[in-house]
């Protein structure tokens, strides 16, 4: 694969994988995270999934933390936690889960305690992300106002296109990740992932960090058999 755009960038690696899940599995083995940002969405259920049967994981040394959340409850069947909790934390024991729906009363006030948090630590070791067809990954949308935060690590964001109010990392914050993994899975992708890779103005081509894996199968990278 040839990139353009922002996947040309120092640090950045794109890897087109048979399996998306499991090629992230083998990823968190071999990275061993003491701090891991989960995320949602079908392709990141299979990978917690997969990443649940991984005998190579040490969890009771690994805090988990939530690139992005629903102002919805745990266990409603949008939460980006609630999902995260049956398809891996509820099979392994970790050393702390850092809810972000359980950081406040409100998204606003959520988001200042989830940002306190965060800046009382060391950055994130490993923090997962997805895209979306629109180009936009946590809950960093097309348009939004989130996009333009240049100083908070965690905002309250939504609006009236999306279902639920949600808090959300901000580029800064994952500015600061050690690493950030984005696996992208399925031909409905594909289009998303050309504007990233062609560096169109989409949430996903604007973040950057120090060290940026790109984990995508054959169906979005157009390699279609």
């Amino acid at each position: 694969m040839t990139d353009t755009g922002p996947l040309r960038r120092q640090g950045v690696a794109v890897e087109v994988v048979d399996d998306v899940a499991a090629a992230f599995s083998r990823l968190v083995v071999a990275e061993a995270p003491r701090s891991l940002a989960v995320s949602g969405g079908s392709t990141a259920r299979r990978c917690y999934e997969r990443l649940a049967q991984e005998a190579g994981v040490d969890w009771r040394a690994v805090e988990i933390f939530l690139g992005d959340e629903r102002w919805v409850p745990v266990d409603h069947d949008d939460s980006n936690e609630g999902m995260a909790r049956r398809a891996l934390l509820d099979h392994v024991e970790v050393a702390a889960v850092h809810s972000m729906r359980g950081a406040g009363r409100t998204p606003e006030e959520a988001a200042a305690g989830y940002d306190a948090v965060l800046r009382r630590r060391q950055p994130l070791d490993l923090v997962h992300l997805g895209l979306g067809a629109d180009g936009h990954t946590a809950s960093l949308f097309p348009g939004s106002s989130s996009l333009a935060e240049g100083d908070r690590l965690v905002v309250a964001a939504g609006d009236d296109r999306h279902a639920h109010r949600r808090v959300t990392l901000t580029l800064p914050a994952l500015a600061r990740a050690r690493l950030l993994v984005f696996t992208v899975a399925g031909a409905e992708k594909r289009e998303a992932f050309a504007r990233v890779r062609g560096g169109d103005d989409v949430p996903a081509a604007r973040v950057r960090a120090a060290r940026i894996r790109w984990l995508v199968d054959r169906a979005t990278a157009g390699e279609d058999p």
